[in-house]
């Protein structure tokens, strides 16, 4: 069972907490967090690109000149795809790029980036994740005394909405509740700080 430092956010020790071995102290898993990230990134990708096919392009159908005995080339068209302002053949049309996979796999490819960060010395547990005000700059400074880092994940519970409030104009911050938590936002963290009161929470949903 991994055991880590309980701190606040001066980063001071305060005590020690257990962590789950089901979520925490899983085997590295790289190929199957790549995985779950490729998913992500796929099903977040907007598919609006659109070209015309030859059937969508202005110009006439009308045979542009007689088959044979002109010297050029034969043409049936002005719409096609060899001539300019012709349509496109296999151009790309809006479509859903999302897919999904086995929840079995994608709750093991957490884990594993969970328990990563673990091992990596990433990841805290804050005893009081929370601010005296809901103000940016407030936030802005804890977290610049505490790891000074880019990239920070706060898993912080629901009712404490003064973090979500805080963070709302930091783009390198990220806040997330525990049923919130994906592969992709982990992976990208480089510090990730969890209030104690949701290591429950944590568990319950990803054991």
């Amino acid at each position: 069972m991994p055991t880590i430092d309980l701190v606040d956010l001066q980063k001071k020790k305060v005590g020690t907490v257990d962590l789950s071995p089901q979520v925490f102290g899983c085997e590295s898993r790289a190929a199957l967090v790549h995985e779950a990230v490729i998913m992500q990134r796929a099903c977040e990708r907007r598919g609006t690109a659109s070209t015309l096919r030859r059937g969508e392009v202005s110009g006439s159908g009308k045979k542009p000149w007689k088959q044979k005995h002109t010297g050029r080339a034969r043409a049936g068209s002005l719409r096609s795809p060899v001539w300019r302002h012709g349509g496109s053949v296999f151009g790309p049309k809006p479509r859903s790029y999302a897919y999904s996979m086995p929840r079995k796999k994608y709750r093991a490819a957490l884990q594993s980036a969970l328990s990563a960060k673990v091992a990596e010395g990433k990841l805290f547990v804050v005893s009081d994740l929370s601010l005296q005000q809901p103000k940016t700059k407030l936030l802005a400074q804890a977290l610049r005394q505490f790891c000074g880092s880019d990239h920070v994940l706060l898993i912080s519970g629901k009712s404490q909405a003064e973090i979500s409030q805080a963070a709302e104009n930091l783009t390198e911050v990220k806040v997330l509740s525990a049923d919130q938590l994906n592969v992709y936002d982990i992976v990208r963290a480089h510090v990730i700080l969890i209030s104690q009161g949701e290591l429950g929470p944590v568990n319950e949903a990803w054991s």
